[in-house]
């Protein structure tokens, strides 16, 4: 792993620091993430929600709350059609509370996984049309359904797109599209997920409604009590946790704390979380997030928005427990799915900078997951199709500075459909094509990468002395998060240091822990997970890499390091 290590200007971190009144460790780490202004610096720490954007300056929003605005009105069969992953399920779930708090009773559609795949498909189209519905809200899919929605107008719908993958260069009719990477929308903050959208939408729609005097005899919507959704779906869908995301997120974690909302206390049980503790983004992340997943991964994807608007607590345990198991059963299939993959990529590891692995039988459901981690031991961008009846089904992901959207474009006459954006993809493909598949992507990564690229890389915020790393420090560092895609957990540097290593096993017999005790610090903890291996480097003095927090036992607050890599010190 190469280590980047930072260069910053210490007298204009100690400027920003006095500028703000903030702690100088935080303003050295903004510095070197480029807000080296007092203004910058601000823009990013802001959490109020009346810096928002205004909703209206999204593409489409007009035209779009003047439909829903009408349907509403006139009570329109309005039906809500979302994806079946996280960001799919929370804005189906988001739209259709928000939508019933104003009257109107909203159906909802997640295509099932397996039978119908992803987006919009024609025979769903026909049988929505067919049940009387006038208006249809697609919910992070829709955007390259061209023909999916040309069928939807011929047959008397209006469709709303709410979307935000990649833009084609033919956008289907509908009555309005709202995604901020259309060419000409002027919402500054490009990679919301859908469910963000469906929030911008969420709060166009309640100021058209406040203006033509609509609660003036009904109760106006809280949208904030709507954030932890938003959150989950942010946070779940890797988009950059910067801007409008940032605020979102902020707001829906202490939604999502507050566990009001019965499906998330629900949730939030059987992952093992207190019913009101703090959820953090990497809670979403690692533990309810995989759970609202893993129904729409294996079996029907309504569970998880059966959950999160259910009405009883007893209703929603009972559903949490089934997305629990299967969970579970995701977790044993997609370990099976990683050991073939993993011996796959061995064996291309030598010269192919980008892998295409694909077998009969791997469940389409879980190998987005399994190229996931293909990419963190290989640090390649990866493609892995699961084959059945004659049909791939795959998943993509990538590493910084390759363009997946992109390179699969390059590979589109061989692809029966394709989507996605810059980090991660899904396509369909014919099995017969997969190996022309591979080396078209092959050789379109190895024109893309250098072999330098595929040396992962440690990039380091802050080298800091063991005196300047006490509790104090490490709060201060926790008020830049929520930390997430795009506004990364801090990583620091200690540099030699002396440490007395101890190895703990795995629990499930993978590879061990490395636990080390500093000499010169020994009331803070140090591990590195997996990485018992390298023990041997703490023979003598080493350097380490990693990122502080606290950790609590039996009541006791402890300051933690968890090590991102370490070396023999320079």
């Amino acid at each position: 792993m190469r280590w980047l290590m930072p260069e910053v200007p210490q007298e204009q971190a100690a400027a920003l620091a006095a500028e703000l009144g903030l702690h100088p460790l935080s303003a050295r780490v903004l510095v070197h993430r480029g807000l080296r202004t007092p203004e910058a610096a601000s823009a990013f720490l802001s959490d109020r929600l009346a810096d928002l954007p205004d909703p209206f300056r999204m593409k489409g929003m007009v035209a779009a709350v003047e439909r829903l605005f009408r349907a509403i009105r006139e009570k329109e069969h309005i039906t809500l059609y979302g994806d079946y992953d996280v960001d799919g399920v929370c804005s189906t779930s988001l739209m259709a509370l928000f939508l019933r708090e104003l009257g109107a009773r909203p159906a909802t559609y997640i295509p099932h996984r397996m039978d119908e795949g992803y987006g919009l498909n024609l025979q769903a189209v026909e049988k929505i049309a067919a049940d009387g519905t006038r208006v249809l809200v697609t919910l992070d899919c829709g955007v390259t359904s061209v023909a999916e929605i040309s069928r939807a107008r011929d047959l008397g719908l209006d469709v709303v797109v709410v979307d935000h993958h990649t833009v084609p260069p033919t956008l289907p009719p509908a009555v309005a599209v709202l995604n901020p990477h259309q060419p000409g929308c002027e919402y500054p903050t490009k990679h919301l997920c859908a469910a963000g959208v469906a929030f911008n939408l969420c709060m166009g729609l309640r100021k058209k409604l406040r203006e033509d005097g609509w609660f003036a005899t009904r109760k106006e919507p809280n949208l904030k009590a709507l954030m932890d959704l938003v959150a989950m779906a942010t946070v779940a869908d890797v988009v950059p946790l910067t801007g409008a995301n940032r605020i979102l997120v902020h707001h829906g974690l202490q939604e999502l704390s507050a566990g009001r909302r019965y499906g998330v206390r629900a949730l939030k049980e059987v992952a093992g979380l207190e019913a009101d503790s703090p959820v953090t983004a990497g809670q979403v992340g690692f533990r309810l997030g995989p759970r609202i997943n893993a129904a729409g991964r294996l079996h029907d994807a309504s569970l998880g928005l059966q959950l999160l608007c259910s009405e009883t607590l007893e209703a929603a345990r009972s559903l949490a427990q089934v997305l629990d198991r299967a969970n579970a059963e995701r977790q044993g299939i997609e370990s099976s799915i990683l050991t073939e993959a993993l011996a796959q990529a061995e064996e291309r590891a030598e010269h192919a900078r980008g892998f295409v692995l694909y077998s009969e039988g791997w469940h389409p459901g879980v190998i987005g997951i399994v190229a996931s981690r293909v990419v963190e031991r290989f640090h390649r961008p990866t493609v892995m199709v699961g084959v059945k009846d004659g049909v791939g089904k795959g998943s993509a992901r990538s590493i910084e500075g390759f363009h997946l959207y992109d390179a699969l474009s390059g590979c589109a006459d061989l692809l029966a459909r394709f989507g996605g954006h810059k980090h991660a993809a899904g396509l369909t493909i014919e099995a017969r094509h997969l190996p022309a598949l591979r080396e078209s992507f092959e050789r379109i990564a190895r024109q893309r990468l250098t072999p330098e690229d595929l040396i992962p890389r440690c990039k380091v915020d802050a080298v800091v002395g063991v005196k300047e790393l006490d509790e104090r420090a490490v709060e201060a560092l926790q008020k830049l998060g929520p930390f997430g895609q795009g506004n990364p957990e801090p990583v620091l540097v200690l540099r030699h240091q002396v440490a007395r290593p101890r190895v703990l096993p795995h629990k499930s017999g993978g590879a061990g822990h490395l636990k080390l005790a500093l000499v010169d610090a020994p009331s803070v903890d140090a591990i590195g997970f997996g990485m018992a291996d390298r023990v041997s480097l703490t023979e003598g003095p080493v350097d380490l890499a990693f990122q502080a927090s606290f950790d609590t036992f039996r009541g006791q607050r402890r300051l933690s390091l968890k090590l991102k890599d370490l070396r023999i010190a320079a």
